[in-house]
């Protein structure tokens, strides 16, 4: 896929998604290898919480769509510990179905709202 693509609408999306201290922006960057999620508070500009599958320890080797969706949910439970219930989900341009989507329904079942 092109990149210049995924920049663009990247940028559309940032211009209609902004996070506050009440409800952040849950921000999610995949590489060919690994899932990345943040919880981040545009007012000030800080990264709230983080996680990643470097923080999922697991026995046995998962897809990564499985991973995905663990990094939603671990991430979901990281927010609850510290209060936040509702996001606002910024897909940063990346077309919303497989880990993508995965990670979003690992969020949205461990009690994230957005």
């Amino acid at each position: 896929m092109d990149g210049k693509a995924r920049k663009e609408r990247k940028l559309k999306i940032r211009a209609k998604v902004i996070g506050d201290i009440k409800r952040p922006r849950l921000n999610v960057f995949r590489s060919n290898k690994h899932i990345y999620a943040a919880l981040i508070d545009d007012g000030s500009g800080k990264t709230m919480i983080s996680a990643s599958d470097k923080n999922i320890k697991s026995s046995e080797k998962n897809s990564k769509t499985d991973t995905a969706y663990m990094v939603g949910k671990y991430i979901a439970q990281k927010a609850k510990n510290k209060g936040f219930t509702k996001v606002v989900f910024d897909r940063a341009g990346y077309l919303y179905h497989g880990r993508v989507k995965k990670l979003a329904e690992g969020a949205r079942e461990a009690g994230l709202e957005f």
